[in-house]
């Protein structure tokens, strides 16, 4: 690698000892100095001096809850978008459907990705709904909570469930009719990908699909991403993707506990900077959106709720938990000797303390209080000052989805929850006030991987419409960039590789056409939006790492979209 010496009009560090500067020196895909020009060519004298353009140049965004692959599987083409952001309504959502009926083979099975029955304001469909539009064409719509699916009666049939209805997996369930016949609504991922994964494997090229999700995430920023649901079938996939030229991202693994072998280790055939299994992954409640979220508090009886088909008097409570406390004992007692990084899902305030305790008797029985194990809490949706001072006490990390306060806020306020549950919905200034290490996340594919959103969201309190809620839970900019960049990477133990521009780590940048301490924090999205990204040094070139992608044969990877082995506790 040419030894370069990068400008930016700033260089926002991340970094307490110089937190601006004028120049990054990069040699041999590390930063070797940061400070002025003059600093940069006395430590690589005769370097080329190039001007990124940028306005500012930060450390590039880091993901610490993603789902790269299998989100780009799952949402990518021959996939259709029909996510809220996409598709705004219920009559967008029937144009799209529409054009695909249209537009494509009548023999061709249709895949909808993104319904959401809260925004999109209409019930969870049914086979005989989906029938009524799509006759005998195999459907599926996927729900972009990912806890659930809906498909027609050509599906069933064609599945050979009409005859022999399949019996539910743990933890999941199918929607059935009075005589037990499937009704086209499936619950939990079990369930998901006993749906989703014949028709994946019919339709897609999921590593050509994995990769456009990753150009995706590169465009938002990010250089750095974890995969949260990791499965071993996912391994030729990943190493496929980091071989690539240009490979946009370096990706971090939390193994599925419902694996035969999540307490193992992974060797990659790649660089342990670009592939690493660091952690283990469950989840212990469900989604608000599908109405399985674990809360003491209702949901109310609203227009919305109505709409979108959630019963108060069945939604949510403690049912919703996906595991017993000996269950959650008996993975923790397994995988905390081998000492892996625990993250555990947990949205509502039941979870979060089903969560907690079974961490903090599992960190004594192990001799691990006071040790630097950064186990994890992800999304933390309900979660209130006492959850993050318990988190903060037990040197817990607590990841959160600013996304799910600017997407859905606006009814989590008052449609959803109560005002006292749903304004302080994402409350980030109880988390950070706490002292926990406080990162975010868009949990592709939930949301777009927009980590400048997730910063403005966070200091402005604003939703997707320009509306506030729980004012008081807004956080300073530096904050709410630490959570996105230096704080995000220590969530994945990386912080010593990434996350800041500092000496010796890799040189990840993202550029921005904007100072963020120079624009309107609320309009920090649209003021200062992302122009590139480089890693180890290099320009990252999506054209040519897609390209690259794009010739390799996709039956070598057919496995990725069959997913035999399905989690059971999800």
């Amino acid at each position: 690698m040419t030894d370069q010496i990068l400008t930016a009009t700033t260089v926002i560090t991340m970094d307490p000892d110089i937190p601006r500067a004028q120049a990054v020196a990069v040699s041999d895909g590390r930063i070797v100095a940061v400070g002025s020009v003059a600093d940069c060519t006395a430590r690589l004298p005769g370097a080329e001096v190039v001007d990124t353009g940028a306005a500012a140049l930060l450390p590039g965004f880091v993901e610490p809850h993603g789902h790269p692959l299998v989100s780009g599987i799952a949402t990518q083409p021959p996939a259709r978008s029909i996510a809220p952001w996409d598709a705004p309504t219920w009559a967008d959502v029937e144009k799209i459907f529409a054009d695909a009926i249209a537009d494509t083979d009548p023999a061709e099975p249709l895949w909808f990705a993104g319904f959401d029955a809260l925004l999109h304001q209409h019930p969870s469909p049914k086979a005989v709904d989906l029938d009524a539009i799509f006759g005998d064409r195999v459907t599926m719509v996927s729900d972009n909570s990912g806890h659930g699916v809906y498909f027609n009666s050509a599906l069933i049939q064609s599945n050979g469930w009409d005859a022999a209805p399949p019996a539910d997996p743990v933890a999941s369930h199918f929607g059935r009719n009075p005589d037990g016949s499937l009704n086209g609504q499936g619950f939990e991922l079990p369930v998901v990908l006993a749906v989703a994964g014949p028709l994946m494997a019919q339709l897609a090229n999921p590593l050509v699909s994995g990769a456009h999700y990753f150009a995706a995430m590169s465009r938002g920023g990010y250089t750095s991403t974890s995969d949260m649901a990791y499965d071993p079938q996912f391994k030729a996939g990943y190493e496929a993707l980091a071989a690539a030229p240009s490979c946009p991202l370096r990706v971090s693994m939390w193994e599925m506990s419902t694996t035969d072998s999540y307490t193992e280790p992974v060797t990659f055939a790649a660089d342990e900077a670009m592939l690493t299994k660091a952690g283990v992954k469950l989840w212990t409640d469900g989604s608000v959106w599908v109405g399985n979220v674990a809360i003491s508090f209702p949901y109310l009886d609203s227009e919305a709720t109505r709409l979108a088909g959630i019963d108060p008097a069945t939604a949510g409570g403690p049912k919703s938990m996906n595991y017993t406390r000996a269950q959650l004992d008996a993975i923790l007692d397994l995988a905390a000797p081998a000492g892996w990084q625990m993250a555990f899902h947990a949205n509502g305030d039941l979870a979060l303390e089903l969560a907690l305790d079974a961490y903090e008797d599992a960190l004594q029985r192990h001799n691990l209080l006071g040790t630097d194990h950064r186990w994890r809490l992800e999304h933390a949706g309900a979660g209130t000052r006492a959850h993050f001072d318990r988190a903060a006490r037990l040197g817990v990390y607590v990841s959160m989805s600013p996304f799910q306060y600017y997407f859905w806020g606006d009814l989590l306020d008052g449609q959803i929850f109560d005002h006292e549950h749903g304004g302080p919905w994402q409350s980030f200034a109880a988390a950070v006030d706490s002292g926990a290490c406080v990162s975010f996340h868009n949990d592709g594919s939930v949301s777009p991987p927009t980590p400048v959103t997730n910063i403005q969201t966070a200091v402005s309190r604003r939703t997707r419409a320009g509306n506030v809620h729980g004012p008081e839970q807004a956080i300073s900019l530096d904050e709410a960039l630490k959570a996105q960049t230096i704080n995000a990477a220590r969530t994945l133990n990386r912080e010593n590789l990434v996350g800041s521009i500092s000496v010796g780590k890799y040189a990840d940048f993202v550029e921005l056409t904007a100072d963020p301490y120079a624009v309107d924090p609320a309009r920090l999205a649209e003021l200062a939006q992302v122009s590139g990204t480089w890693v180890s040094g290099q320009r990252i070139d999506l054209d040519a790492f897609l390209r690259a992608i794009g010739g390799i044969d996709g039956a070598e990877h057919a496995q990725l979209a069959q997913r035999p082995q399905a989690p059971r506790c999800c």
